[in-house]
């Protein structure tokens, strides 16, 4: 007889990393590239979370969940799959998980690609974030920055009260931001028992909370129908709940976090790990023949197969632009 309620681990896989073209690819989104110390960052993910929950779930998609099966198996962890055939956001994908759980639940939603050091911090906010899910709270883990970070969404807060949300904002907002200091980033990790947001979900979007219920109840072994799915509003939880919900708490959380979005999140963290850059801070990522730069200063070179991009790190930002025409193309170099 199972107890009334476990503490699950969520996994949302549902990305592709668009600003990761050339290696980030449909066949092979940057969740699933061993490219950190021979490790992918799925697989660091479900390391890190091994010892803090009793069951894993991975909600994933039609192209990638044999992608998240091998991870599974690498890393012996049983799990509930879920399966999407279209992508519908994540008030979706995360009403998905708290359908397949029991309302005493508690769910630890993070997604499968981000980077996380300070293990014992992480920990520590986890646990605090748990304690306060008990009580009936959504929470949301907010950053403390260390940069105004231009890629990411912000949280204003006082305490663990979130005063509001706050969408990717320019440099100049993003610097007023770091100023205040009682900006975080919105890491886009969340706790909470799955009857609460459930209820939530259904008070500000009824739509979802109906049409994912009965996407949910049809599914087969996980696998989830592809016309109720269409039917599903797309929208982000963050939209959907967190901006509406007088439930939300934020834990401020000072583990070191990168959600490895762009290649200047990627360059800071290879430098971190030691990874070779020439005096005048070029890289090559993806290659080990030797390659010389010229006159040219923090520099990356993105060496794969079937396509290369040579980028200024500062343009980082812009590859999603690359990725966007290339798709208008049907490029076969997406997949």
């Amino acid at each position: 007889m199972e107890k009334n309620n476990s503490i699950i681990h969520v996994i949302l896989t549902g990305g592709v990393g668009s600003r990761l073209w050339p290696l980030s690819r449909k066949s092979q989104p940057k969740q699933y590239l061993e490219i950190f110390e021979g490790k992918s960052l799925f697989e660091m993910t479900v390391d890190r979370n091994s010892s803090l929950a009793d069951n894993v779930m991975v909600v994933g998609n039609v192209d990638n969940h044999h992608l998240s099966e091998k991870v599974m198996n690498k890393s012996k962890t049983s799990y509930v799959n879920i399966v999407e055939s279209t992508p519908r956001n994540t008030a979706a994908a995360i009403a998905f998980a708290a359908f397949a759980s029991n309302p005493e639940d508690i769910l630890i939603v993070t997604p499968s690609d981000h980077i996380i050091d300070k293990i014992e911090d992480y920990n520590t906010s986890i646990n605090e974030a748990i304690l306060k899910a008990q009580e009936g709270f959504i929470v949301t883990f907010g950053i403390i920055p260390t940069k105004p970070e231009t890629g990411y969404g912000y949280i204003e807060s006082k305490g663990d009260k979130v005063i509001s949300f706050r969408e990717k904002p320019n440099k100049t907002t993003a610097k007023e931001f770091i100023s205040r200091g009682n900006f975080l980033w919105n890491s886009g990790m969340f706790c909470f028992k799955a009857g609460v947001l459930l209820e939530e979900l259904k008070q500000f979007q009824p739509d979802i909370y109906e049409k994912s219920k009965s996407v949910w109840e049809s599914s087969k072994d996980g696998f989830l129908d592809l016309d109720l799915s269409l039917e599903i509003p797309s929208l982000s939880i963050d939209y959907a709940v967190m901006e509406r919900s007088k439930k939300i708490k934020v834990v401020p959380a000072s583990f070191s976090w990168s959600d490895l979005g762009s290649f200047e999140s990627v360059y800071d963290y290879l430098v971190s790990k030691g990874h070779t850059v020439d005096k005048n801070g070029n890289m090559v990522i993806g290659s080990e023949k030797h390659t010389v730069f010229l006159g040219l200063k923090n520099t990356i070179f993105v060496y794969t197969d079937t396509a290369n991009l040579i980028l200024q790190k500062e343009n980082s930002q812009d590859v999603k632009d690359i990725y966007s025409e290339l798709e208008k193309l049907n490029s076969d170099l997406l997949n």
